[in-house]
Formats: structure tokens, sequence, C-alpha cells
């Protein structure tokens, strides 16, 4: 067991942190059943820590007061001992936290899990903000298990479906015909688990695949939305809104009518550059790789389509469901976690697969950018969504951008510069300008009637 000394203003930190999604304490009283509800809320959410030997302030006002101090570090021993009767285990690890006084509170580090855990009397718990909250509608317990990516939404029967929705589409004889070994479309799709191998009921993955028409299949599930908004603001207003489309079709057609939508909408963007208007320009290869990552990794379960929304100044992709398993933003490009997993393996059965590359989509897509001097696109976890942005944002400084547009042009304004640089406030602008100023570079050009700074020039 690891041990760490902690000094009075550290105890006093920790007894006055509040309780989150993240974080919980508790008095060494605490009864075993609590310590596996926690573990298990943790565990079954994002991941969090909790140090028991903390009264909770409703007990006791004085922080320092609050650390209660162990002598005997096997006075924990029924810490240990209640985690071990959670099965499957809880992924965890342990802290002890001694005071200068010799004495201990014990901090449990849990780590978000790709499994649906229980407590020994078979409860789930999820925490949500500072509580942990039971689970016992069967429905959100399997949307948890979809969540995490323990079961997956594809391997479910399409009760609106026949048989002959795969094994008589065209999709799937056009597959055939290129696929080798030589199949017919029952021996394969039942070798794959595409269709129940008694009933030949399609599963949701076979109809996402193969049905010429999934969409009144599974409404609301299988669908990409493109939407075109003439603005670089955050947050658009619906007269901003130009286009719309709806992309429907097998995800291998999908895929490929999507990006041709997008690669055409991209041809008509411009956004201010050195030479004044210029036609936007993003590495093909990271729009192809992230939205294929969207539709292959999504979460099929929630009844909504995949978002692409199309800005002057950035894509956002848009995908429903949390990320699964293990699988966190810091670990998203090295971890290796598939949610539907016959869904990516037949996609790289087809003889151009859209996932060519398997496992290495997104680092191709974040290398690409970084080849076009574009800034990293960023992903985010935006409720029950994942959200990826990529932005035309060089990596070069404010400075330098500002530098390269004046060798070109006379002047530039603070509107100009924003929209080169991708920094959105004016105040921010005005300090970059007079950084430069300050270096010498460039000076300022005043209004007719000397009252202010309308712009700025490179100076002689």
């Amino acid at each position: 067991m690891e041990e760490r000394i902690v000094t009075e203003k550290e105890i006093i930190d920790l007894a006055s942190r509040d309780e989150n999604h993240f974080y919980d304490n508790k008095a060494f009283e605490i009864k075993g059943d609590k310590i596996q509800k926690i573990a298990v809320a943790f565990a079954n959410a994002d991941g969090g820590e909790f140090i028991i030997g903390i009264k909770d302030k409703k007990e006791e006002i004085d922080p320092i007061l609050r650390w209660q101090g162990i002598e005997d570090i096997e006075s924990f021993n029924f810490v240990f001992q209640n985690l071990n009767e959670l099965s499957p285990t809880v992924p965890h690890s342990f802290e002890f936290l001694k005071d200068e006084k010799g004495k201990y509170a014990l901090r449990i580090t849990i780590e978000k899990s790709e499994s649906v855990h229980k407590t020994a009397n078979n409860t789930i718990y999820v925490r949500k903000s500072a509580q942990s909250l039971p689970l016992k509608d069967p429905a959100q317990i399997q949307a948890l298990s979809y969540a995490k990516g323990e079961s997956s939404y594809e391997d479910t029967i399409v009760n609106s479906a026949v048989a002959e929705d795969i094994f008589e589409s065209n999709e799937v004889k056009q597959f055939l015909e290129e696929y080798s070994p030589h199949s017919d479309a029952i021996d394969f799709t039942v070798n794959q688990n595409l269709v129940d191998r008694r009933t030949y009921d399609p599963r949701t993955a076979g109809i996402l695949l193969f049905s010429d028409n999934p969409i009144p299949l599974l409404p609301k599930r299988c669908g990409i939305k493109i939407n075109r908004y003439e603005t670089s603001e955050e947050v658009p207003e619906r007269i901003h809104l130009k286009q719309q489309f709806t992309v429907e079709g097998c995800l291998n057609e999908q895929l490929k009518q999507a990006s041709q939508i997008i690669t055409e909408i991209m041809e008509s963007v411009q956004i201010m550059g050195s030479n004044g208007l210029e036609k936007v320009k993003y590495p093909p290869e990271t729009i192809w790789e992230i939205l294929v990552n969207a539709v292959i990794h999504r979460d099929y379960s929630i009844s909504d389509d995949i978002q692409v929304l199309i800005f002057n100044n950035r894509i956002e992709i848009k995908s429903p469901g949390k990320l699964p398993g293990y699988v966190t933003i810091d670990n998203i490009l090295d971890a290796r976690f598939s949610r539907n997993s016959k869904i990516v393996r037949i996609l790289n059965k087809y003889k151009n697969p859209a996932n060519k590359d398997m496992g290495e989509g997104l680092n191709t897509a974040f290398q690409r950018m970084e080849e076009f001097k574009l800034k990293a696109p960023k992903i985010i976890e935006d409720g029950n969504y994942i959200k990826v942005i990529i932005a035309h944002t060089s990596l070069a400084t404010p400075e330098e951008r500002i530098m390269e547009f004046l060798s070109i042009n006379e002047k530039i304004k603070n509107r100009q510069a924003r929209e080169i640089t991708g920094v959105k406030s004016e105040n921010v602008m005005k300090r970059h300008f007079y950084d430069l100023r300050d270096k010498g570079l460039i000076e300022p050009v005043i209004s007719l009637t000397g009252t202010k700074i309308v712009a700025w020039k490179k100076k002689n």
C-alpha cells in the first residue's frame, strides 16, 4: 500500500473540498454497504475518488476537526474486504494519507469501468453530481450497459424487420459479388451473426449494414443530418441556416454520400486569409476519418441521428453516445475499444473499406491536421454525445498570422485579425496588436477625427 504524508494545510483543503460527481468523503465509521455503494456508483459513471477518515461537514464545522486520523492501518481492512466482495471487481487503487502525528485516512480511487457493477446485494448505483443513486428500471440498466459497451444495441433483434430485408437487398448482393471467399446472403449473414441463427430474425447490425432502406425499420437511429450555417458564431441563429441535408441508406452508402455532400459544401465556403477571402481547405482524410468514427462507434440505442454542422470557420460532428468502456478524452487516441464490433468488422470486409486502417482513424485525422499546419481537432463529451470540432485555426501564433497578412495587405482591422487567427475576443486581439507595436513591428492607423485606432499597418 502506498503512503503519502499530508500537511495540515492539505488536510484542511481535503476536508473543505465539496463533494461532487468525482469526489466524496466519509467518516471512518462508514458501513460496508455504503463503501460498496460509492465504489459501484463511481465505476458505473466516470470514475472518482473517496476518502475514508474525514467527517461530513454536517457533523463538524471546523475543517481540521473533520480529519479523524486513525492510528492503525489494519483498522481499514474492512474497506478492502467490502470492495473484494464486488463482482465483477471494481477497478481501484489505494493510498494512505498520513498526517504529521502518524495517523491515517484512506483514499480510494475508482476507475471508470467497461462493466456494469453491482453491490453485494445486487443493487446498481450510478454517480450523479454528489449523489450515488440506485438504478432499478430495467430500461435504464440496459441503457447503462449500452453506454459502457458491455452490451451493444447492434445485437438486438429488429422486430419490425424480416429476413428478406437483408437476404434480398441490393446492398448485400453487391457486397457479396466482391467478397471472397464466395458466399450467399443467408450463409454469410448467419455466419457473421447478423441474423438470429435459429429464426433468421435480423439484428440491428444486419439492418444497418445491408438493408437498402433502414430508416423505416430503425427510425432516428441511423441517419446523418448535415447543416450548413453561414456564420462563425458559437451559437448560430436560425437565419444563419442556409442548407440542410438528410443522408439515409445502408452505412457504407451513407458514408460515401455524406462525404460527397460535405465536400461539395466546403468548395463554396470562404474565410478571410492573407490574400483576402480564400476557400477553406481541410485535410479530406481528417473529415473522412472522424465521420467514419462517428458512424461505427456511435450508440445506436439512442434515438437520434449523427449531426454534421458546417460553419465558416469549423466543422462539428456530433455522435450519439458517451465514450464506451475505459475510453476517455485523454486516452482516446491510444485506446482500442469497439462498441459495435460487428459493424466495424463487416465494414472492413468491403473491397474498399471505409475503416481501412482499423484503430488508426483518429490518429490519421490528427496527423493530417498537423501536416496542414492546423490545430488538432477538439473532442468534447457533450452530455450524452461526443462532439468533435475541426476548426480552421492555424498552428501559427496570432502575431505570426497578423504579420503574414500585412506582408500582402496594407492594413488589418481587428475583425479581420480575429477571423484569420481564431481569436474570439476583440480585447484579446487588441493585446496582440499592442505586443507587436511594442516590438516595433506595427503602428496604428488613426481615424480622420484623430480619436480612435481603426486599423494597424506595418511600421516603416
